[in-house]
């Protein structure tokens, strides 16, 4: 417990510094926060692009080798979750609020407001806009919550390691996983979780908001972003004191019932065939293209390097900044689970409902747009789903259940937050205390209010890309020390040893053989 207390106590004063600073001098916060989010992007933009991509790699190694028989615990150990349900507790913790918030303005901005190919309001803009929204959603994205999540799964439930970040880099700094070494890798893990987490809540409360001022000419200010937030949190602190199996449980699938309803609407009501040969035409540009995007850096072009910057590093800070909360999340549910099913859930799945949901909203805002009923591109962000939506029948009721789904996926990602910093602030325990959740629980709502107070989406995105650098650097290091323990596992279990041994006495008959004539 004196480990647990210094991280969380270190932790908790960093998190509090912050917001006092953000509420005593916000324009010093978001002048400090653009400044240093403006040096990263451009002089480490080229580190995130192949960092990710070899985090892809990794994740395709241990899917085809003989590595991915070994199992997440135990022999004997048997899921905890139902495959449906594990997926919805993964997705609904991984990118819920993403999806509502990106899910019709992503697209509508690649192909209207700022293309990555400079091929604006084209045919070709539409293709280009689609397969860049599936790259920043798909299988790179999940492949940094897939080594984050693998690593503490294994470490946790197959050698019995605390549950902790540090602990998964034993095989690298040995006992200093215990030291201060270790101490200083899980603050840095926690004071990203809570900037990854809060920026989405703060993502979540301007959606909100944004549906509210659209409908209902309800202001959309701080003030108003300010007591979404303190409405929700009570709400999801009400679902946080019930447990992992209750709340985050049942409010996952209600997530994943609720997105159904609307995803099926909006493709019945819509262009379905546009949208179904979108969605094709679109996959194929993506894995035709695979390589290329992720590599793609823009040396001799600096409106597309711009875009770059503002786009993609982005979206990968965001995914390794909201790593070791999902990362601990997943690796907490994903007990019994071998490593080759644990890769192929978490990459391809979420992936392929990613691609459909973006295909869906994506075609009906460029549709939209196309047919001039209504200028998208004129709304702000978080007002475009319901520019879309009032050209629904049951335009009303569609907003509506988008307004639920994203309270629904806010709760959910609060909830699985303040469960996850327990963990981490209370020496790896599974069960962490409601006295540690509750605590969390409010320093997030209050982290995410002072940032949009201190700058709104774009303080919110600096924040973002800030906290992702230092904790890119341990989850190489924790992809190493993975990488490392399950090679040293596969030799004592003699893994991959049967191939050779079979073509040895292959090559000794033919030898044998050969003797003989």
């Amino acid at each position: 417990m004196k480990k647990a207390s210094i991280v969380f106590y270190v932790s908790l004063a960093i998190v509090a510094g912050l917001v006092i600073m953000g509420i005593a001098m916000p324009k010093s916060l978001e002048s400090i926060t653009s400044s240093a989010q403006n040096f990263i992007t451009n002089s480490f933009g080229w580190y995130y692009l192949i960092l990710v991509v070899l985090f892809v790699i990794v994740c395709i190694y241990l899917f085809v080798s003989p590595i991915g028989r070994i199992k997440l615990g135990k022999q004997e150990d048997k899921p905890e979750f139902s495959t449906p349900t594990w997926i919805s507790m993964l997705f609904s913790a991984g990118m819920g609020i993403g999806l509502i918030f990106y899910g019709a303005y992503e697209p509508l901005s690649h192909y209207a407001i700022s293309s990555p190919t400079g091929e604006i309001g084209t045919t070709q803009g539409v293709k280009d806009a689609l397969r860049f929204t599936f790259f920043h959603y798909g299988i790179h994205g999940w492949a940094i919550y897939g080594v984050v999540s693998l690593a503490l799964a294994y470490f946790t439930f197959r050698k019995g390691e605390l549950s902790l970040i540090s602990r998964t880099l034993r095989p690298l700094i040995g006992k200093h996983a215990d030291g201060l070494v270790g101490k200083i890798i899980d603050v840095i893990a926690v004071v990203s979780t809570v900037l990854g987490v809060a920026t989405s809540l703060g993502f979540g409360a301007m959606q909100i908001n944004g549906g509210l001022s659209y409908l209902f000419d309800v202001p959309s200010n701080f003030t108003t972003q300010s007591v979404i937030i303190f409405v929700v949190t009570i709400l999801f602190m009400i679902s946080a004191l019930t447990g992992l199996s209750k709340g985050i449980k049942i409010l996952s699938n209600v997530n994943m019932g609720l997105a159904a309803a609307l995803f099926l609407a909006v493709f019945i009501l819509g262009s379905s065939i546009f949208t179904l040969n979108l969605f094709v035409d679109s996959v194929g540009a993506y894995f035709q293209n695979f390589i290329n995007m992720g590599l793609r850096i823009a040396p001799f072009n600096e409106d597309i390097r711009s875009w770059i910057n503002d786009w993609t590093i982005f979206y990968w800070a965001w995914w390794i900044a909201w790593s070791p909360f999902v990362g601990v999340f997943i690796a907490r549910v994903s007990k019994g689970r071998t490593i080759r099913e644990f890769v192929f859930c978490v990459l391809l799945i979420p992936t392929l409902i990613g691609f459909l949901w973006f295909s869906n909203f994506g075609s009906a805002a460029i549709t939209t747009e196309m047919a001039g009923s209504i200028s998208l591109t004129s709304l702000l962000p978080e007002e475009i789903l319901f520019g879309v939506l009032e050209n629904f029948p049951f335009s009303l009721l569609l907003s509506i259940l988008s307004m639920i789904l994203v309270g629904t996926f806010f709760i959910t990602s609060a909830d699985s937050g303040t469960f996850v910093l327990g963990m981490m602030t209370a020496n790896g325990t599974l069960n962490p205390s409601n006295k540690v959740k509750v605590i969390w629980g409010v320093l997030l709502s209050m982290t995410s209010v002072t940032l949009l107070y201190s700058g709104g989406l774009q303080a919110l995105q600096n924040t973002m890309i800030i906290g992702a650098l230092p904790f890119s650097i341990i989850i190489a290091l924790m992809t190493f020390s993975l990488i490392k323990a399950l090679n040293q596992e596969a030799k004592e279990l003699g893994i991959g040893q049967l191939k050779v041994k079979e073509e040895k006495v292959g090559k000794r008959r033919k030898e044998k053989a050969s003797e003989a004539v």
